[in-house]
């Protein structure tokens, strides 16, 4: 099956104001923010994209303008967004729904008895008026795996796809693909707009690069006989990779 490659929007003014933004409107990029979106569409040059994907959150969708910019083809009424230049935008992969903690500092989260919940028990974590971890693990790897049988069956088992989202969908992801217990998620860290790349198979999915946030050349789709490259069976190459070009 295809491969995916999640964005984490790039810095947000919530993030340099150590807030829990959620789903509050209006949170955008800042300006370093701004040049790490810029710069990521150089570092997607090389991989051919065939879809991009993204939360409907400002954030996002700022994150994602440089690269549709430059690759037009990969947004539009044509690829689900709502014009030209828009991405297809899936609420599944938009941020945790925080409920009463969204808005609030970190600082002032961290003394909250949940806190230690979501740390250390992720699974047993629930937001007051909001959702919990489990749910926001349901409904994003869902989206995901939904999105993988559509492209796949519209450009095939070797396309290449983008979708940008927040960080604890990204974990949450990872974590399912790893096959790691929702109570491990924590331990997986994703930097604004860096890049994790997962390629699904039938048998079991790869990851291929997490949080990444340089050159990203090598994730351009390459003959199944390469070294170090899983195959189409999903097996994996025994002794490891490579790294050969």
């Amino acid at each position: 099956m295809p491969t995916l490659l999640l964005v984490r929007h790039g810095r947000s003014t919530a993030n340099t104001a150590g807030i829990l933004a959620g789903w509050t409107p209006g949170v955008e990029l800042d300006d370093t923010g701004r040049a790490q979106a810029a710069a990521l569409a150089g570092r997607l040059a090389p991989v051919p994209l065939v879809q991009a994907v993204s939360s409907p959150l400002e954030r996002c969708r700022q994150t994602l303008e440089p690269l549709l910019a430059a690759r037009p083809e990969l947004a539009g009424p044509e690829r689900g967004g709502a014009a030209p230049g828009e991405p297809a935008l899936d609420e599944r992969l938009g941020e945790c729904h925080y409920g009463e903690w969204t808005g609030r500092p970190l600082a002032e989260l961290a003394k909250e008895p949940l806190w230690r919940t979501v740390q250390d028990h992720a699974a047993a974590a629930a937001f007051p008026g909001g959702e919990s971890l489990r749910e926001l693990s349901h409904r994003t790897v869902g989206a995901v795996r939904e999105w993988n049988e559509k492209i796949a069956a519209e450009h095939g088992e070797d396309a290449v796809w983008i979708a940008c989202s927040h960080g604890d969908v990204i974990k949450a992801v990872v974590a399912d693909a790893l096959g790691l217990h929702l109570d491990h998620f924590q331990r997986i860290n994703v930097d604004p707009c860096s890049v994790t790349a997962i390629r699904y198979t039938a048998r079991r999915p790869f990851v291929l690069r997490m949080g990444d946030t340089g050159d990203l050349a090598s994730l351009a789709p390459r003959p199944a006989a390469h070294p170090g490259q899983a195959g189409p069976s999903g097996d994996a190459v025994v002794g490891g990779s490579t790294g050969a070009a």
